[in-house]
């Protein structure tokens, strides 16, 4: 028998969970997503992407800019069986929780308990994860501490950028969260605790997070600029504005006695800069007002970048 569930998620992630949902041939009785917000340059007002594909389906979409006792009463009439969140954006009151039958599941990316928080998938990348995945768990009043029913893993390349992680974890976590709701279904579920060792936390990025500071290792500079793209971006601040490293390459040769921070060499892919271990060859860069340029492209319109002088 199919499950009667409430999704409730706001961003393009959330987006093929909801569509596995229903694609597995499971009703969803009602989509909960975030209000619509102004976007782009003629801030026109557009429903998040998991509204819009609610709304796109023929389903009941809600947007309660906070929820009450009206939403809690929406959602108890619709008796669901279950209620699976992804990115939602909003910590549910524990009554929320409780409403279904099976109650609530959540959609984490990541290896539980690591990363727990706003930021998984960056913040993985940022500190040079090799393997990461999603974890389908039970929701609990904790931040992100409740059992876990299915774990999916996978490796992260040496150049993945955040948002290509981003992409491939969606549609991993579509794919184990079907496979969970199969369970739940069949009456086989089975949850574990998360283990206490191991707890570390994704604080949500800010734009200073992209900042970075040239006495890092080549390999931590790499990896910020991967776990920052494509938001909020890595940068460095110059006189006339920051200039924003999109790509880069780490190498492990830097000149003798060369001070980090320092052009040590134009190579055929861009301007390779002395890191406090290691350099770092910026492939694709874009100066402040400009367009986003390859490395070597760069190095031919900008003759203030000589060999020797200070990035």
């Amino acid at each position: 028998m199919a499950l009667r569930v409430v999704f409730m998620g706001t961003p393009e992630f959330a987006v093929p969970c909801l569509n596995a949902i229903i694609e597995a041939g499971h009703e969803v009785v009602a989509v909960v997503s975030q209000p619509s917000k102004p976007v782009g340059r003629g801030q026109i007002e557009r429903p998040p992407p998991v509204a819009e594909a609610g709304l796109t389906r023929g389903l009941p979409v809600y947007q309660w800019p906070r929820l009450s006792d009206e939403s809690y009463g929406v959602l108890r009439a619709l008796a669901p069986d279950l209620c699976v969140v992804v990115a939602y954006g909003k910590i549910l009151p524990q009554r929320y929780l409780d409403l279904p039958v099976h109650g609530s599941l959540n959609v984490h990316a990541s290896l539980l308990p690591r990363w727990r928080g706003a930021a998984p998938i960056q913040w993985a990348v940022i500190e040079g994860d090799t393997r990461t995945g999603v974890c389908i768990m039970r929701m609990e009043a904790g931040l992100d501490t409740g059992p876990v029913a299915r774990t999916a893993m996978t490796a992260i390349g040496p150049d993945e950028t955040a948002g290509a992680l981003h992409d491939r974890l969606s549609l991993l976590g579509a794919e184990a969260l079907v496979e969970t709701l199969a369970d739940v279904e069949a009456g086989r579920v089975r949850f574990e605790s998360q283990p206490e060792a191991g707890v570390t936390y994704a604080a949500r990025l800010e734009k200073t997070h992209g900042l970075l500071d040239w006495t890092w290792t080549a390999k931590r500079l790499h990896d910020r600029v991967r776990g920052t793209s494509p938001w909020p971006g890595a940068y460095v601040e110059r006189a006339e504005g920051p200039l924003k490293i999109l790509e880069s390459r780490p190498c492990p040769e830097t000149a003798p006695d060369a001070v980090p921070g320092t052009i040590v060499a134009h190579e055929n892919d861009g301007p390779r800069i002395a890191c406090g271990a290691g350099s770092l060859v910026l492939t694709r860069l874009q100066r402040a007002g400009r367009k986003a340029v390859a490395g070597a492209d760069f190095l031919r319109g900008a003759p203030d970048f000589p060999v020797g002088g200070h990035l």
